[in-house]
């Protein structure tokens, strides 16, 4: 896997997105271990590195392509070349845009494609047969063989294969927690129909992997919606658009669903930050904010808008221009699901308490990959390792502070490997640290213990919030869209608002332990961590 940071456009602090697929491969292989960009192209360009080599080329003919289209060119151009390219939606800087790798990955959430556009820069290509050297290649290779071994003995692990991520949409549906309707509600009845088993059993033609992965958990699907194709070529839908472009719009036609994540991947969007969009406006529509008709669960209108957005077209221009958060807030809309700037992913915190806090707090803005899933945490998964001995229900806010800066220092640390998330636990909260620690020590000679995973991860979060702090951000910011604080109406996680009193009471436990003050980590909890050089960064009267 690989992962690109950079300035946020939506929040204005850093941020970063990861992608599987071949290019991380690839760019290994090309001589680098990573890329940075500075500046921008006087025309459209693109990078190319090969053994070692990097220049840049000019991309005008490239302009305007999909990423599909753009691609087809570059490998044709590079034989055996991997490549990361934006598509319309990036060149025209749509706040939503994404980079896309393989056609079918995406870096998306932060607006990384409109950072690429704006520097010009249409694609990156890597290609290379340089090896990397590891510390003890017979020792990887048996560590590498025993983990996919044990990966692929797992239950949970065979039906992400089978069905991929959206294996639990239904369950989420019936435990009240499947975002639905702009989050109005946490229950879908049409769930079924928009499930990974649905899909499996439907349009499903291919199960496609990442680089070195036996899971194979990614979608490759083919159908129609209404007479338009949808290609193998764009992969296939996982959980995150099948809520986003489904339940979430009351949508519960999968071939549209289909239909709306290729046109996403073709212009280069995200489906999160695009299901999000189109929900405020159906919700927008629905109260007479706006002149526009968007009815819920159309197909048609779906994906209209979907184009739209890419485009920059009409009012869903303004949102591509201006942010979903600043133009919600301009007309006095307070149902847009946004924090930070960025569109609430497809994880309902009123079930998973622990995770509505952590989405209040990152410096990122709304991420689920972030900190805890509190439905881990449920029945018989703790982690007496880390401090983790005994469940604690989903709807118990009170005492979670510590379980999310614990979770979120873990989460920290295996992104900083650059690490898929389902392979760093297989059930529950029960995480792959004795694994992944062992994969380290043969690939790099460096040995952690526990404590000291965690510490690196606590490290690169106290970065993240000082850059934070250092744009404006304070502890004030950190707060949930009041629907959250609101019951839900119906299902298995019914009338249990986040109450407000509790989240700003955990709130401040969590600055406790974490050491920081409103406006971020104190000068003093910096030198515990080593950053003793970022003292006197943030301006305290």
């Amino acid at each position: 896997r690989h992962v690109v940071a950079a300035k946020s456009p939506k929040t204005g602090a850093i941020s970063d997105s990861y992608a599987g697929g071949f290019f991380a491969h690839e760019l290994g292989r090309s001589g680098y271990d990573g890329i940075i960009v500075r500046g921008q192209a006087e025309k459209p360009t693109y990078l190319l590195l090969y053994e070692g080599r990097a220049e840049l080329r000019p991309a005008e003919e490239l302009w305007g392509k999909t990423t599909g289209e753009a691609e087809d060119i570059l490998r044709e151009r590079h034989p055996g070349a991997r490549v990361a390219v934006i598509g319309p939606a990036g060149e025209r800087q749509v706040l939503q845009a994404c980079i896309i790798h393989d056609k079918t990955r995406a870096a998306g959430r932060p607006g990384f494609g409109a950072v690429m556009g704006a520097k010009r820069l249409k694609a990156i290509v890597v290609k290379g047969h340089l090896e990397k050297p590891l510390v003890d290649p017979e020792g990887f290779a048996w560590a590498r063989a025993a983990f996919a071994r044990e990966l692929m003995a797992s239950e949970g692990m065979r039906r992400l294969g089978q069905y991929g991520t959206a294996r639990g949409l239904t369950w989420l549906s019936e435990m009240g927690i499947l975002p639905t309707e702009n989050f109005r509600e946490g229950t879908f009845e049409l769930a079924d129909d928009i499930g990974g088993e649905r899909l499996a059993e439907t349009m499903l033609v291919e199960r496609d992997t990442c680089a070195g992965c036996p899971v194979r958990c990614k979608r490759v699907v083919k159908t129609s919606f209404r007479g338009r194709q949808v290609l193998p070529d764009y992969g296939g839908p996982e959980y995150e658009t099948l809520a986003a472009f489904g339940s979430l719009l009351r949508c519960s036609n999968l071939a549209a669903v289909a239909y709306a994540n290729q046109l996403c991947n073709a212009y280069g969007l995200d489906t999160i930050s695009a299901g999000v969009v189109i929900a405020t406006l159906m919700e927008a529509s629905e109260r007479g904010a706006i002149e526009e008709k968007v009815p819920w669960g159309n197909p048609e209108a779906i994906v209209a808008w979907v184009e739209r957005l890419a485009k920059k077209e009409g009012l869903a221009g303004e949102i591509a221009e201006q942010g979903l958060a600043a133009w919600a807030q301009a007309r006095g809309l307070d149902f847009a699901m946004v924090i930070k700037g960025v569109e609430v992913p497809m994880h309902e915190p009123r079930g998973k308490v622990g995770l509505g806090l952590s989405y209040a707090i990152s410096p990122r803005g709304a991420t689920h990959l972030e900190g805890m899933h509190d439905t881990m945490l449920e029945g018989e998964a703790p982690t007496p390792e880390l401090g983790v001995t005994q469940g604690m229900d989903r709807f118990q806010l009170s005492g979670k502070a510590r379980l999310v800066v614990l979770y979120e220092n873990l989460r920290s640390f295996t992104n900083s490997l650059v690490m898929c998330v389902f392979t760093t636990h297989m059930t529950g909260s029960r995480y792959n640290y004795p694994q992944i620690r062992e994969l380290l020590k043969m690939a790099t000679g460096l040995e952690l213990t526990p404590q000291g995973m965690l510490e690196i991860g606590e490290r690169n979060f106290a970065l993240l919030r000082l850059y934070s702090g250092l744009v404006g951000y304070r502890r004030e910011d950190d707060a949930l869209p009041p629907r959250f604080h609101q019951p839900l109406p119906r299902g298995n996680s019914a009338g249990r608002p986040i109450q407000r009193e509790v989240f700003q009471r955990e709130l401040e436990e969590y600055y406790r332990l974490r050491g920081w003050d409103d406006l971020g980590p104190t000068d003093e909890r910096l030198r515990q961590l080593g950053l003793g050089e970022l003292t006197g960064r943030l301006v305290r009267e």
